[in-house]
């Protein structure tokens, strides 16, 4: 990318801001009533986020969620986790179990994926939806739209569907070995990421095949038994068992894909089974709130270094819902940014964002434009900051930029002049796999 001199000073006009007073989620709401308008009917409010375990990020989206629930009778959140293991997590902030510190934290260690619950901000969050929904006449949900076992292990999704089967057609007999080559690369964490990958590639092909042809037949047995299934249990029941089967068939073409050396078609098939979750949610909500990364939810097609462009979750979101899709995007200035490197998975978990993003980025035009936290609609800028806007050709994503179309992206962005590391969450940790507590402890000691 090239930065040019006009562009080195570029910044939006004072007209464009909407100060954050702060992003203390229990405090007072009223510098949030601008969202009335922005937000008008739409269905689904997607927030989005830089990169993962910024402590002002999860700080945000508590924060809009609350507004959303308590003045716009907003009753699910949607977040970029496992959609099977997230039921854990719906059921506790409905009331089930009790509310101590370690009971949460085991909700967060086994509900929430890809390090999702291991931080405190997340703690505090599904307090306030449990303290909410005691007294509330529409509760709030928890719903997670990824795949499931951080994206790599089957065992999650085959072992819920296994158990619904158990109870609704225990006459069926499951193949064993469809869970015994699923245990072949099974991964305990996000951090054993890289060798359960390495473990499916070392699969026999027969094998490999061998597993997607059992779950292929899997789904149309499901499918076909559905009358006698919702009579033994329920329909809700049934429906979160299919759709847990679904994306535990995406995660497996996900890893057909990769022993292909093929990232870009896994990020399609990956983010078209978002959208279809968020949809599966919508059938049960009317109004949700979506949390992922700003690539999986920007309207235009998105693309990471030295990968081609691709439409991700939010353009399928777009083309489906129309209006009633609405995207806040956010920048960032300096801080502490998650570590993309190899070294992250020996506990660097962070790095520093140790320069000010560049000028000619869209982080860098709201990094110039005011001093604190604030958002900006870009749907009612003035025509000067709309062409300003236009000439941005790329966005920093934690350590990386890539190209980026911010009109064409995000209805609202929001500018964190400052992030910082999430503090993590002793209880949450104390339940998670020994290869999560190692490098945290690692990182910790660092700190």
């Amino acid at each position: 990318m090239t930065t040019n001199t006009s562009m080195a000073s570029a910044r939006l006009s004072d007209e464009a801001v909407i100060p954050l007073r702060t992003l203390d989620p229990a405090a007072p709401l009223d510098d949030l009533e601008w969202l009335d308008q922005a937000i008008g009917d739409a269905r689904v409010v997607a927030i989005g986020e830089s990169a993962h375990y910024n402590r002002e990020f999860f700080q945000l989206r508590h924060r809009l969620l609350r507004y959303l629930v308590e003045r716009h009778g907003f009753s699910a959140y949607a977040m970029e986790s496992g959609f099977v293991e997230g039921a854990l997590v719906d059921s506790w902030v409905r009331g089930d179990g009790d509310d101590t510190a370690d009971r949460l934290g085991h909700v967060m260690a086994n509900g929430m994926t890809s390090l999702m619950g291991a931080w405190e901000p997340m703690r505090a969050h599904l307090e306030w939806m449990r303290r909410h929904n005691r007294s509330a006449a529409r509760p709030v949900g928890f719903h997670g739209i990824d795949m499931p076992g951080s994206m790599v292990s089957l065992l999650p999704g085959l072992d819920a569907v296994i158990a619904y089967l158990a109870l609704a057609d225990p006459e069926f007999p499951v193949d064993p070995a469809l869970r015994e080559t699923a245990a072949a690369f099974a991964a305990p964490s996000a951090f054993a990421a890289p060798a359960a990958i390495a473990a499916y590639g070392d699969l026999a092909p027969e094998r490999r095949n061998a597993l997607t042809a059992g779950l292929a037949d899997l789904v149309a047995h499901l499918t076909s038994r559905r009358l006698t299934c919702v009579r033994r249990t329920t329909a809700e029941a049934y429906a979160r068992a299919l759709h847990s089967l679904r994306v535990t068939v995406t995660l497996d073409a996900m890893h057909r894909e990769m022993a292909r050396g093929s990232r870009d078609a896994m990020s399609l098939i990956r983010d078209a089974r978002l959208a279809d979750t968020v949809g599966w949610v919508l059938e049960r909500e009317d109004r949700i709130v979506l949390a992922a990364h700003n690539g999986h939810l920007q309207r235009a097609p998105h693309a990471m270094p030295g990968m081609p462009v691709m439409p991700m979750a939010g353009a399928h979101l777009a083309d489906r819902l129309g209006s009633d899709y609405l995207v806040i995007g956010t920048t960032t200035g300096t801080g502490q940014t998650l570590n993309t490197a190899p070294e992250f998975y020996t506990g660097t978990l962070f790095a520093e964002l140790e320069e000010a993003p560049r000028p000619a980025s869209l982080d860098g035009i709201m990094n110039a434009t005011h001093s604190g936290p604030f958002a900006a609609d870009l749907r009612r800028l003035s025509a000067a900051d709309t062409t300003a806007l236009r000439t941005v050709s790329e966005q920093r994503y934690g350590t990386y930029y890539a190209d980026q179309s911010p009109l064409e992206s995000f209805d609202i962005v929001v500018h964190l002049p400052q992030v910082t590391a999430a503090e993590p969450d002793p209880a949450a940790l104390s339940a998670a796999p020994q290869d999560v507590q190692e490098p945290f402890a690692r990182w910790m000691s660092m700190a």
